[in-house]
């Protein structure tokens, strides 16, 4: 077993929507290091790497998927929002940087790690490997979050070809897709999607006074059992539809729980647990 099946799955392209044609994205495959799997062909991929034998077995172009032993750049981006600092037990932020420290992790020891924010961008000088992930792990946000923010940070300053992580509850994501395309055809692009603390059950009955997470504002509300079936139908029309956007755009796409985050990572990559091998698609 791999020390580090976190980024094994990353080398493979484990459960990354395929985007055939010129915006496929790169994938760390070379001339001939480890021999992974045979696939089904998709255009953009080398001919000299079809298995004909496969070919003539399956009836359709199979291709041969090889690693290549390069150094990766591992990038992340954390939610700091104030929306982030909610949970039953945990706050969101907690578990999302749980998973941060999981990501940074992977890294071998001639890996680049970056830590990205809507104003910053950390990679420590003449680090590598675990040392930089720590440093990374540990940097404290300088401005206000802004995902789309820090997503054209990313887009301004990673090399093609980057695995990002990116942690947030994307309430400020506007509708424009057109960013997250880009970020999808230039990256290995995942998102952890914080879940609603509430997603599973609505505790608030009767008048209760409310407050924003984001604004502080404050409302009184009422609920009933329409207005609680009316709000978890909600928060998870949300959740499913802000998925579907960024799988349409070539991400990865996990969701966050508050109990773990390094948990809720390896589950975006079909991995069983931070401490077990990868479980197929």
């Amino acid at each position: 077993m791999s020390d580090r099946p976190l980024r094994t799955a990353l080398l493979q392209g484990k459960r990354r929507p395929r985007r055939s044609g010129s915006g496929s994205p790169t994938l760390a495959r070379g001339d001939g290091y480890e021999f992974v799997e045979v696939r089904d062909y998709v255009i953009g991929d080398d001919p000299r790497r079809i298995d004909w034998a496969s070919t003539a077995r399956s009836g359709s172009l199979q291709t041969r998927v090889i690693l290549e032993d390069i150094a990766l750049t591992l990038a992340a981006i954390l939610d700091d929002s104030a929306s982030m600092r909610v949970g039953q037990r945990t706050e969101l932020r907690s578990a999302g940087l749980d998973a941060v420290r999981a990501w940074y992790d992977a890294a071998a020891p001639d890996d680049r790690c970056v830590r990205i924010d809507a104003q910053q961008v950390f990679s420590p000088p003449q680090l590598r490997g675990r040392r930089a992930a720590q440093a990374c792990a540990e940097l404290q946000a300088a401005a206000a979050f802004s995902l789309p923010g820090a997503l054209n940070v990313a887009r301004a300053v990673l090399p093609r070809g980057a695995a990002l992580l990116a942690v947030a509850d994307a309430y400020d994501l506007a509708d424009d897709d057109a960013l997250l395309s880009e970020i999808g055809s230039r990256y290995d692009a995942t998102i952890l999607l914080a879940r609603d603390p509430w997603y599973d059950a609505m505790p608030l009955r009767g008048l209760n006074r409310i407050a924003d997470a984001e604004t502080g504002a404050t409302s009184t509300i009422y609920f009933g059992a329409k207005q609680r079936e009316a709000f978890l139908q909600a928060i998870r029309e949300r959740e499913m539809n802000l998925a579907q956007r960024f799988e349409r755009a070539g991400w990865r796409v996990g969701t966050l729980h508050e109990r773990n985050g390094a948990d809720s990572l390896y589950a975006a990559f079909g991995i069983a647990s931070s401490h077990a091998e990868p479980v197929e698609a």
